[in-house]
């Protein structure tokens, strides 16, 4: 969703009436849902809107590596649905549930070929903090991507919304969230992540927004935070059983970015340092 360096929302959370209403860009090839002219919330391309046009959504995808048939996914923010088109179509064992808090977004969803909710599909209107608090380890995946027109609403990114999400997911379960690497908080965001998840947080850098400028910000990233050791283990290589080898090739590049990040020495793949300490004290 948006690439934004305005700073988090701290107001509770808004009525429907004060909710800013997104519109859509139509060219004959694409469609893309806005707040502002200048970011850009979701892109859909018309000839194949299933596809994740986006890199960060397919880095996102990188859960596929340690989770590749999950029986539950949980996602906070529709956007244009990219995500959820894509695990909709390519993961037929998976169950998905979506919270978006905008009406006005909701709105939109035929627009952007959207499925309807089916045995398989849940879309619902609430809030995703207060959401998230209520489903003890009901997921193996959580994807967060809840950006609105003044950039990362607040109460996605403290302390406690972490914990609830380390709460949410079954043992093994992966976190993946969509952060904006220019944001002023991004490493306060990046220390809360660790708190909750014994350090276990892997960053990967989206290439397609380019390099970060520290003046002007930056890209966005995909941050993965695992429970129970889930990031200690070796990305996997092969496709999920389920998937098209055309869906997975159109992953293979940013998957491998993944691979490349998670290659790297740090505690995502050796266990928290604070967890280590305790067990020997």
């Amino acid at each position: 969703m948006s690439r934004s360096s305005r700073a988090s929302r701290t107001t509770p959370s808004p009525s429907d009436d004060e909710l800013v209403r997104p519109f859509v860009h139509r060219t004959r090839d694409s469609r893309a849902l806005h707040f502002s002219i200048h970011e850009v919330q979701s892109f859909m391309r018309s000839d194949a809107p299933d596809a994740l046009a986006l890199a960060y959504t397919r880095l996102m995808m990188g859960f596929l590596l340690w989770q590749p048939e999950p029986a539950r996914i949980g996602l906070i923010g529709l956007g244009g649905g990219s995500l959820v088109k894509f695990c909709h179509r390519h993961l037929p064992s998976s169950h998905l549930e979506v919270v978006e808090i905008n009406p006005h977004v909701l709105a939109l969803r035929d627009e952007f070929e959207i499925p309807a909710d089916d045995a398989r599909l849940a879309i619902l209107q609430a809030d995703g903090a207060r959401w998230v608090r209520e489903r003890p380890e009901a997921f193996d995946v959580l994807m967060v991507d809840g950006y609105d027109y003044d950039g990362l609403p607040s109460a996605l990114a403290t302390q406690r919304f972490y914990d609830d999400c380390a709460a949410a997911l079954r043992p093994q379960g992966l976190l993946v969230l969509n952060l904006f690497r220019g944001h002023p908080h991004h490493a306060v965001h990046l220390d809360r992540l660790r708190r909750s998840f014994d350090d276990a947080v892997l960053e990967v850098p989206d290439g397609e927004g380019g390099a970060l400028d520290e003046a002007a910000g930056g890209a966005n990233s995909a941050v993965f935070a695992g429970r129970g050791g889930a990031l200690s283990t070796a990305p996997l290589n092969d496709a999920p059983p389920s998937m098209a080898e055309e869906a997975w090739a159109s992953l293979r590049a940013d998957l491998d970015a993944v691979r490349r990040q998670h290659a790297r020495p740090g505690p995502h793949r050796t266990g928290s340092t604070r967890l280590r300490r305790a067990q020997r004290g």
